[in-house]
């Protein structure tokens, strides 16, 4: 009888639980001896033991001083390999490494183990043609407009010193500045700032750097204290009493351009200053309808999970919750945040914190697949290259340079299937209008 009629002969009814399986699986005993005899090959080849010489040594001897260590190599090379036989005869897909159990081998017998593992669910996909999503209508208003320009203007000012004068309401102070908090609770951090402007009596500034700094000169130095109401937007303020050492570096004048023609000129590729206005409409009503279809998109996807329910493989939760911590953690490191104070956090609470999250994103992502199945939606190797291209641009690399190490690490396929979920979500927000 040959291996692969051995294999699994005791699977007529696998363990089934859910999307958990378990199965039994038997190597024949000549398998078991015939890579026992290539490891040993191997062993004879490097083994150094006293009174023989490196190649020499009996087989007899490898398989004395070497017992353990050849069960263990005959395991590791032959339990995955007919796993994965058996599995694909009983025409199963496993999503997750599986967990060997009742491992028997012993010298002339055959090799007996159990394997717990899951499977991708099933999936009968209802009611996504009838699914319905909100498409607004985009609108942007001409004081919205006249608003974005201020703001341009505003990133085109110019700074002119004042002399002859103190600080009056409207100026900047060049200064720099520390703070420190009164009552130090290891919660805030002192505040250090070097050529800062700070208007007076602008929107935006603190009234207490008002009221100590307006009739100031360069040269002086203004010390006060700021008390933080409980509601401050940054919950490191919040509540506390910051006491600053402010030095007057300097006095400015804001100088803002004239809104003409000229100034339109000098922002690119405009002859007038409506261009600017049409391209700063255009602008915002493109943003506004991305925010609007990704909020459309992302109600569609949710209305999409609730009307499918299914149990989900606990193996692809974890590889989605490790992939939103690494997201997260990246995000806080990018932002500056000390690699021991990332050391420092709770990870077990934080995972269980994205776990119900890490579900919806797997089951969006299962039910996505299965209609770009249903309705042959596929990325097309010009998408693919576009993509790439892309990449190669962000990172100054070539193109087949980007291809090959995708190839190499899995990243081609992540990117194809992240395109076909894009254009599966496209399909269903535009059949639901």
């Amino acid at each position: 009888m040959s291996p692969t009629e051995t294999v699994g002969a005791t699977n007529d009814e696998a363990k089934k639980d859910g999307v958990k399986r378990e199965i039994s699986v038997e190597i024949p005993a000549e398998e078991v001896a015939r890579e026992t005899e290539t490891i040993i090959q191997k062993y004879q080849k490097v083994a150094r033991l006293p009174g023989f010489r490196t190649g020499h040594v009996p087989a007899s001897i490898i398989r004395q001083r070497f017992k353990e260590d050849l069960k263990s190599d005959v395991v590791e090379a032959l339990v995955p390999r007919y796993f994965r036989k058996e599995a694909e005869k009983l025409g199963m897909i496993p999503v997750s490494q599986p967990r060997v159990t009742d491992l028997h081998i012993h010298e002339g017998e055959p090799l007996r183990f159990k394997a717990s593992f899951e499977i991708m669910p099933d999936i009968v996909v209802e009611g996504y043609k009838e699914l319905r999503a909100d498409h607004p209508e985009i609108s942007v208003k001409d004081e919205e407009v006249e608003e974005a320009l201020n703001s341009v203007r505003e990133q085109h000012a110019t700074f002119t010193s004042i002399e002859g004068r103190s600080l009056a309401d409207g100026d900047f102070a060049q200064a720099s500045m520390d703070g420190k908090p009164k009552e130090d609770d290891g919660t805030a951090k002192p505040v250090h700032m070097d050529e800062v402007l700070i208007e007076i009596s602008g929107k935006n500034t603190v009234p207490e750097f008002t009221q100590n700094l307006r009739g100031a000169n360069a040269g002086d130095e203004r010390e006060f204290e700021v008390v933080y109401p409980e509601d401050t937007s940054d919950k490191r303020l919040a509540g506390k009493t910051f006491v600053y050492t402010v030095k007057i570096q300097a006095l400015k004048q804001k100088s803002l351009p004239e809104l003409n023609d000229e100034f339109a000129k000098e922002l690119g590729e405009f002859s007038s200053l409506d261009q600017v206005r049409k391209q700063i409409r255009e602008n915002m009503q493109a943003e506004r309808k991305h925010d609007a279809e990704h909020a459309a998109k992302d109600k569609l996807v949710a209305e999409l999970v609730k009307r499918n329910d299914f149990e989900v493989p606990e193996s692809l939760v974890d590889r989605q919750i490790d992939l939103r911590l690494e997201r997260g953690l990246r995000a806080l490191a990018a932002q500056g945040m000390k690699m021991e104070d990332l050391k420092k956090m709770d990870l077990p609470r934080l995972r269980a914190g994205q776990r119900d999250q890490a579900v919806q994103d797997v089951k969006s992502s299962l039910l996505l697949e299965r209609i770009a199945e249903l309705e042959k939606i596929e990325t097309g190797e010009e998408e693919l290259n576009h993509e790439i291209e892309a990449l190669a641009q962000q990172s100054k690399q070539t193109p087949e340079a980007i291809r090959a190490r995708l190839t190499q690490d899995g990243g081609l396929d992540r990117i194809r299937n992240r395109i076909r979920s894009e254009k599966t979500l496209d399909f269903l927000y535009h059949q639901s209008a």
